[in-house]
């Protein structure tokens, strides 16, 4: 009765009604007729669901007209979205779904209000948000909001992939993927087009050429990147390479091979140590003389190191074996690419190229592995339980643009850090020894201080073993016949910025 009085007195207040002492006794019976009550119960309840109505109108504006931005997505690679409507303060919301989003392969889960699946199509789609709030019939119309969704093309599709000229005098395969036995180990090796590259439909530049000797028991692997500044430089790659092999052919003979043998041995017994490691450093200071045209002539024969009188530590006699040998080796190429670049009348600087090599042979006790390098591509050896890398060159880096250097520049061979090019390593026996151009370096390592890292190097092999977004895997199983495509597979990986030829080269 109190709620009638009060509302009649506003009632009358509003339409100039006095109530005074004349009227007090009418007006007294008047808010207890229970028509009246029911009048104005009726009143009130009218009154409730108006503003109850007004609120939920309001409540479903401000849905609408909520700017709201979900992440973008990209074709091919799955997407999970969940809304927070308490953060949109969309609170209030007690029913939703989506319609639209079929036309690009993605599903709602009204549950944990959450959109998700794998793009199937890009563009930028308008999908529409249907829903209902507190206090809507159950059975009335749904409210429909709009929201933009972009879906961004596979990044790999906007590439184009364009044949390479093969009328061109100096073409090669665009892709080449191997995998066999070379000595006591297995190798499989991919050497692939950058995506920069086909998309003009430009020639791959990176190439690699590997030998077993029989007779000698030793094995070579060499990989070279061409430049990309340089014309040519896809035949400097693949000459690079395979006159690493020849070399190796001719000079690592029965009476070479068997006097390095000796020297090795010598050097394992004068160690004296239990170490499955034994590096004698090649330094400046064990190597007299710098590797010049003289000494190294178109036949390779050279004698580099003069003999003395003095009778030198094992230690010297190694470090003098292998800049002389494989000093020998990287002066043959360059003799190799001058005289080519002469025969076709061009600098030689069309044919610039990176180059590294290693050499390895399984002796009673371990492995001895050799190394030299020019360029920026690194060479590294880990060890059967993966507790220990070696990385056996260093890298020809710049701070700045231009710090690459090629086996094609003469001054190689009378610089001053000339002697620091070669590794020399024993070690009990290895998981991995692989060699690699910037084109797989520069997307997994990103930097040269990770290249010293353990961890990093862990990190790549898992990656290769699948431990990445596209689930790509190589399986190191000497009875996997499809390794080669496996590996091939993998260096199809994205790397934003990274579209450079790709060659890996894995010997295990």
């Amino acid at each position: 009765m109190s709620y009638t009085k009060d509302y009649i007195e506003k009632l009358f207040t509003g339409n100039n009604i006095t109530l005074n002492h004349k009227n007090k006794e009418i007006f007294e019976k008047f808010i207890i007729d229970e028509e009246i009550i029911q009048s104005v119960e009726l009143i009130s309840n009218q009154q409730k669901s108006i503003m109850e109505n007004w609120r939920i109108r309001e409540s479903i504006n401000d849905i609408i007209n909520n700017q709201v931005q979900i992440p973008n997505g990209t074709v091919g690679k799955a997407y999970d979205y969940k809304f927070d409507f308490i953060q949109l303060n969309w609170s209030n919301i007690i029913f939703s779904e989506f319609e639209g989003l079929d036309e690009m392969g993605l599903s709602y889960d009204k549950d944990e209000e959450r959109i998700y699946g794998t793009p199937t199509a890009n563009g930028d789609f308008k999908i529409k948000l249907k829903f209902r709030v507190k206090g809507e019939n159950e059975n009335s119309t749904l409210n429909e909001k709009a929201i933009n969704l972009i879906i961004n093309a596979d990044p790999k599709s906007l590439w184009q992939n364009k044949e390479s000229d093969k009328t061109d005098r100096f073409w090669k395969e665009d892709n080449v993927n191997v995998f066999d036995k070379l000595g006591t180990k297995n190798i499989v090796v991919s050497s692939k087009r950058g995506r920069s590259h086909a998309n003009v439909g430009s020639f791959r530049d990176d190439d690699f050429a590997f030998h077993h000797f029989e007779k000698t028991g030793w094995s070579v692997v060499a990989v070279s990147d061409g430049a990309g500044s340089a014309k040519n430089s896809r035949k400097g790659s693949e000459i690079s390479c395979n006159e690493v092999v020849n070399y190796f052919e001719v000079n690592f003979n029965d009476e070479v091979v068997n006097n390095f043998d000796q020297l090795i041995l010598n050097h394992y017994n004068d160690s004296n140590s239990n170490s499955t490691v034994v590096e004698p450093p090649i330094e400046e200071n064990n190597v007299t003389e710098t590797i010049t045209d003289a000494e190294v002539t178109t036949n390779d024969n050279a004698d580099i190191v003069k003999e003395t009188e003095v009778k030198e530590s094992s230690q010297v006699q190694i470090s003098k074996f292998i800049y002389n040998q494989l000093g020998g080796c990287a002066k043959h190429v360059y003799n190799k690419l001058e005289e080519f670049a002469n025969k076709n009348e061009f600098p030689i600087k069309e044919l610039h190229s990176t180059l590294i090599f290693s050499l390895f042979k399984k002796y009673d006790f371990g492995y001895v592995v050799l190394s030299f390098g020019v360029g920026d591509c690194p060479i590294a050896v880990i060890n059967k339980d993966l507790t220990e890398f070696k990385l056996l060159n260093w890298l020809d880096v710049g701070e700045f643009g231009g710090g690459t250097r090629f086996i094609t520049m003469p001054e190689i061979f009378t610089s001053d850090k000339f002697a620091t090019r070669f590794g020399f390593k024993i070690i009990e026996d290895f998981s991995y020894l692989m060699l690699m151009t910037d084109g797989i370096y520069d997307a997994k390592f990103v930097v040269e201080a990770n290249l010293e890292k353990l961890d990093k190097w862990k990190e790549f092999i898992q990656d290769l073993k699948g431990n990445n977004e596209d689930n790509s895997k190589v399986d190191f199983e000497e009875s996997n016949t499809e390794i080669a495509n496996q590996l091939s597979t993998w260096m199809d990986f994205w790397s934003p910025g990274n579209h450079d030829d790709r060659t890996l080269a894995i010997v295990f």
